[in-house]
């Protein structure tokens, strides 16, 4: 696939990942609509602030939000006469114990991590489906193979999402519209709590800078990739885990004790 001019909408593009993915396609030449929350505090939407120019457009929007969506798919319609990539990317995360899980943090992962991008999908998805051609890229994670202790939520939000992108690509085949789910590990980013970034420090899971992980992503829509999992061991592991999970279980159960310190902590 060839990115130039294509036209693209990108969630959750104020974040360390998403700025970097902004940057990455805009020098593909694609016309980039980035939906983030709070514009005015946005480097990359002061850059552009003012500019007449309508390659690259700013939105505030809670994607949460039915009528933001509908608003931003009705702008650009008027702008560019539709969509072509949809690249979901914005994401709510948590770590704690389950039972201790603040309720509204945890309806919020729900809203933001899969109910937006699926409304936001049904909202673009006939646009695309006329036109006979467009793509849905969903960023999920590594915990959307492994359910890892005290992510709970988060897990299920991520493997909820990859089980809906595995059946809507199936659903869309031969349409022209495709699917595909990315599957990276923890990204060195401030969307990670602090506390994962500790655990990381001491060797408790592993995490990649943003830049190879953007790249990555937009490698994997260039190639119509269905699905790309991202970083070792754990993109092993996630496979070990779908055949042997009882190995997982035994592996992880040794770390659970020093995971639930962490937990602790950060709920105190």
């Amino acid at each position: 696939m060839d990115l130039q001019n294509k036209r693209i909408i990108l969630t959750g593009a104020a974040g360390g990942l998403g700025q970097i993915l902004s940057t990455i396609l805009i020098a593909r030449g694609a016309r980039l609509c980035r939906l983030i929350r709070n514009p005015e505090h946005d480097d990359l939407a002061l850059a552009y602030q003012g500019n007449q120019d309508t390659s690259v457009l700013t939105f505030a929007c809670d994607v949460t939000q039915p009528a933001d969506l509908e608003k931003v798919g009705r702008h650009l319609d008027l702008a560019w006469g539709g969509v072509d990539i949809l690249i979901n990317l914005a994401g709510v995360m948590d770590f704690a114990p389950f039972q201790d899980q603040d309720p509204d943090t945890l309806h919020r992962m729900i809203q933001v991590n899969l109910e937006a991008p699926m409304q936001l999908t049904r909202l673009l998805l006939p646009g695309m489906l006329a036109q006979g051609s467009g793509w849905v890229v969903n960023v999920g994670s590594m915990f959307g193979s492994i359910g890892f202790p005290f992510f709970s939520t988060y897990c299920a939000t991520k493997f909820a999402l990859r089980g809906y992108s595995q059946a809507l690509r199936r659903e869309l085949a031969g349409s022209g519209v495709g699917v595909t789910y990315v599957s990276p590990r923890a990204v060195r980013t401030p969307f990670n709590p602090p506390v994962v970034h500790e655990m990381a420090a001491i060797g408790m899971m592993h995490m990649d800078e943003p830049e190879p992980i953007a790249q990555a992503i937009v490698r994997a829509l260039e190639k119509e990739r269905k699905e790309c999992y991202l970083g070792f061991p754990e993109s092993l592991f996630a496979r070990i885990n779908a055949v042997f999970p009882a190995l997982v279980d035994r592996a992880l159960a040794k770390q659970t004790a020093i995971l639930r310190r962490f937990a602790v902590k950060t709920g105190n």
